[in-house]
């Protein structure tokens, strides 16, 4: 599979000062945009610390119309590091208003210290929601570290027979370098290059029927380099989507990403591997 590399930033003294004045402001706006959101889940973040209440879905009354939604495999949305379910109130409300029925966040606990723990205990609860909704397989949204346990799940424990479509928000599936410091705690450790998880994740896979789909934005200033958070192994069915114009923090809120996301999984399993865009996604 051929990924596009995506060139590092020069230093911004070496750029002409045209192309200056424009990175300039697009960095100003996507980092007042970063702030916002910061502030805003906040405020949100003591609302998403107990899990959600798990229900199944009334079904509708035999003489009402019926969307034709219930052959659609639930969602299940895995949050970031040191986040919880809160990040995705705008997602959900999305995905729900576009006819998913049933959307779940699953929290996991702060003091998770290994991804592969964590990627076990995501396998017990999506074995829940199957049995609980009738559904052989769900699709997931997975943000920053949610997106690397979701993976190990689908990948490396067999998690491949329950999810279709795994789609990540700036998950570094090769690692990433930024934060030195952060070294201290063990889950940072195994976001690293080399470290023993990411390079599980490198080891063949050919039989793994799990779709993939890795949203990264070239504004991500979490993922050093750029390019870690694509997907870039020869066995999977992946598929690599450029965002501009927005931050770490954005991709789960924007609702052009939002919009990305519907796309990709209400896609067939079997859609086209490669990189590019989905309808040209650009949101600079």
């Amino acid at each position: 599979m051929t990924v596009t590399r995506v060139l590092p930033f020069r230093p911004l003294c070496a750029l002409l000062p045209a192309r200056l004045a424009g990175l300039s402001l697009t960095l100003l706006k996507a980092t007042a945009l970063e702030l916002a959101i910061l502030t805003g889940h906040l405020l949100l973040y003591p609302s998403g610390i107990t899990p959600e209440r798990r229900t199944v879905p009334a079904p509708s009354p035999s003489e009402a119309p019926r969307l034709p939604t219930e052959s659609r495999p639930p969602v299940v949305l895995l949050h970031g590091f040191i986040d919880n379910r809160s990040v995705f109130v705008l997602l959900r409300r999305a995905l729900a208003q576009h006819g998913r029925r049933h959307v779940e966040s699953l929290n996991y606990s702060p003091l998770t210290c290994d991804i592969r723990t964590a990627a076990e205990l995501l396998g017990r609860h999506i074995a829940e929601i199957c049995e609980r909704t009738g559904h052989d397989r769900v699709d997931i949204v997975g943000h920053s570290l949610g997106g690397l346990i979701a993976r190990y799940y689908a990948q490396r424990l067999g998690g491949d027979k329950r999810v279709r479509t795994l789609v990540t928000l700036g998950t570094p599936h090769s690692g990433t370098r930024v934060v030195p410091l952060a070294d201290a705690h063990p889950i940072v450790r195994q976001m690293r290059p080399g470290s023993d998880v990411i390079e599980e994740l490198r080891e063949p896979a050919p039989e793994c029927r799990t779709r993939f789909v890795s949203f990264w934005s070239d504004l991500d200033q979490l993922m050093v380099p750029l390019e870690t958070a694509c997907i870039d192994h020869p066995d999977l069915n992946a598929q690599n989507v450029r965002v501009s114009g927005i931050g770490h923090l954005a991709l789960p809120v924007h609702p052009a990403v939002a919009a990305g996301i519907r796309q990709a999984i209400d896609q067939p399993a079997t859609g086209t591997r490669g990189t590019g865009e989905l309808n040209g996604l650009t949101v600079a």
